[in-house]
């Protein structure tokens, strides 16, 4: 069994009331679909009068001769309506036999339909739901090296591929098969020499078929590789419009996204060929069947005489029956490859593993008491260290800044405190407890986030707000707004704080944004705040009233500011120059002015006095 078949039975296995009926109502329609074909014997032997008339009523001897007493008590029953009332009654109940098979048929054709839809709908919901999960928890680390678009594709194509293609191996393993094998029961019944002939025909076909969908699965997936790729061009497009426009580069990415949707056409044209090759290739396959059967079948009744002709109808139509479910089949099985194709890349993300996460016993700390450790930490992304040999105190109360030129190791910082990467080498801690021993929702509980990009949700001012609080009332929330100065712009908009920001906050300009994650900040109220260069893409108007917000939020709070622009910093306990991931200076902003070293540089080179 294929490995991505087995890792999809456990999501199947919580439907398992809606398996087992749709089992077994697929089991009756096969059985139906059967029983409406030999219906149609009696019905012709009617019209032609060419049925045995039975006068004696028969007895149920055993379940051995139980084709020999049904065949006897139907045509008993015919006599008996004909005698009795005539031919074209006789007709009429031979015709009701076959309009209630009908029936059942397609009555048990629906209900397995249903439950199978409520099946694949469920896993559908399910896969999205654990897949979003490992989204939300994998680390910042894994998307560095990702394309956005490839997860996405995963999520909404192949999701939807594995969903649309992968549970039709019901109808694959069950349906399909029962309605093949009870219509040749059911030949057999009617000449076993006939199907014996037909049978040398089937390996041949099958071989043939087989052979078509050799290559089907590797081609789906560069095809849904390849999705990927064009999501990921859209959502950089769409993310980076601005960009694109201003610097006359529509074509470029025109036609970077042609080419990529050019190559997922010659792929998907390439698999939609051989998936229509399916069903036409088994409908041919079979026809050249059914046309050898008319020949040999053809000499049984005329010329040997071993078969009635109304049986060799029946016989027919039976062999063309099994056309459809052989069609059906043939078909399923090239969708299920691409379903397999699809199921691989959805696990392969599912089964990533996170390479951050809580210990079995870790610390669940509520409060921040002392001081903040950072000992001997040496960090690299890829090869080279960004950080060498790094060690910082940061006192509970104080105001620490980090400052140096781009590349020195200062949102590095960031992203080590908040675990969004793990230390490789040293250590660091909160009131001497290793931050890998703690839980990882209690650390980042004690912990506000204000980042240079300010990232808002297409949400109300509020929605985005009470992410830092859930359980936050209005005055709190307005409360948040007035300490990030951003209260005097919101009371102006049409709703108030129930006004929607747009896409990614589109309708702010980058000050009022700024300032709404700074109050997001402020209405979680966390002990610790870390500001990563949130007043640098900030213009010198909005920079002021950033900064009055910054310094309402710091009051009585331990603060870590990372820094591009000086004059934001000047009233920090500790100021940390940097360069290189090592620390090159360290002091008050008039120590390290009197210093004249790195950080006096610096300054000169941002015209500050």
């Amino acid at each position: 069994m294929d490995n991505n078949l087995k890792k999809i039975i456990p999501f199947a296995l919580h439907y398992k009331r809606d398996v087992t009926l749709n089992i077994i109502f697929n089991v009756l329609y096969a059985l139906f679909s059967t029983l409406l074909m030999v219906s149609l014997m009696p019905t012709l032997d009617v019209i032609f009068d060419k049925g045995e008339r039975v006068l004696i009523k028969p007895i149920y001897t055993g379940i051995a001769n139980i084709k020999d007493y049904g065949v006897d008590y139907l045509n008993y029953t015919i006599t008996s309506v004909s005698n009795e009332h005539g031919k074209q009654n006789a007709l009429l109940l031979v015709i009701g036999i076959v309009l209630i098979t009908a029936l059942l048929k397609n009555l048990f054709n629906y209900l397995a339909s249903r439950h199978v839809t409520a099946l694949r709908n469920g896993v559908l919901r399910d896969l999205r739901q654990k897949l979003y999960h490992k989204i939300i928890h994998l680390p910042v680390s894994y998307y560095s090296d990702q394309r956005k678009g490839d997860v996405m594709a995963r999520m909404l194509g192949d999701v939807g591929e594995v969903q649309n293609s992968f549970f039709q191996i019901l109808e694959l393993i069950v349906r399909e098969p029962l309605t093949i094998a009870f219509s040749i029961v059911a030949m057999f019944a009617i000449s076993a020499k006939l199907t014996l002939f037909v049978f040398l025909f089937i390996p041949i076909s099958g071989f043939i078929i087989s052979r078509i969908g050799k290559s089907l699965k590797s081609k789906s997936q560069r095809a849904q590789q390849e999705s990927g790729v064009f999501i990921s061009t859209l959502d950089e497009t769409l993310t980076g419009l601005k960009v694109v426009k201003g610097f006359n580069a529509e074509n470029i990415f025109i036609q970077k996204f042609n080419d990529s949707i050019n190559r997922l056409l010659k792929l998907s044209n390439s698999i939609s060929n051989k998936n229509n090759l399916a069903s036409p290739m088994s409908e041919f396959l079979g026809i050249m069947t059914i046309g050898t059967l008319l020949w040999y079948g053809g000499k049984l009744v005329l010329v040997d005489q071993t078969l009635s002709s109304t049986a060799f109808i029946t016989y027919i139509a039976l062999a063309y029956t099994i056309l459809t479910p052989a069609k059906a089949i043939s078909k399923a099985s090239y969708q299920v490859k691409s379903g397999l194709a699809a199921a691989e890349r959805v696990f392969v993300l599912l089964e990533q593993e996170n390479t951050i996460t809580d210990k079995p016993d870790a610390v669940e700390k509520t409060s921040f008491d002392n001081k903040i450790t950072i000992e001997n930490i040496n960090f690299a992304y890829a090869e080279e260290n960004v950080l060498k040999n790094f060690s910082l105190d940061v006192p509970k109360g104080k105001t620490v800044a980090l400052v140096g030129q781009s590349g020195s190791g200062k949102s590095t910082i960031a992203n080590l405190l908040t675990r969004f990467y793990d230390v490789q080498e040293g250590n660091i801690s909160i009131d001497g407890i290793n931050i890998k021993d703690m839980n990882m929702h209690s650390l980042r509980g004690l912990m506000g986030l204000v980042t240079q990009d300010s990232i808002l949700f297409n949400e109300t001012i509020k929605n985005n707000l009470l992410i830092g609080k859930p359980n936050a009332t209005d005055e709190e929330i307005i409360e948040a707004l007035k300490v990030a100065n951003a209260y005097e712009f919101v009371k102006d908009l049409p709703n108030g704080i129930e006004t929607n920001i747009g896409d990614a906050g589109g309708k702010l300009s980058g000050g009022q944004k700024q300032r709404l994650s700074i109050a997001r900040a402020v209405l979680k109220n966390p002990p610790i705040m870390i500001l990563d260069e949130a007043t640098s893409a900030l213009d010198t108007e909005s920079e002021k009233f950033v900064q009055v917000a910054l310094e309402n939020m710091m009051q009585n709070r331990t603060s870590i500011v990372i820094a591009h622009r000086l004059s934001t910093i000047q009233k920090a306990d500790k100021i940390v120059v940097m360069q290189k991931g090592e620390i090159v200076e360290q002091g008050t902003h008039d120590e390290l002015l009197a210093k004249n070293g790195t950080y006096s540089k610096l300054v000169m080179m941002q015209s500050f006095e």
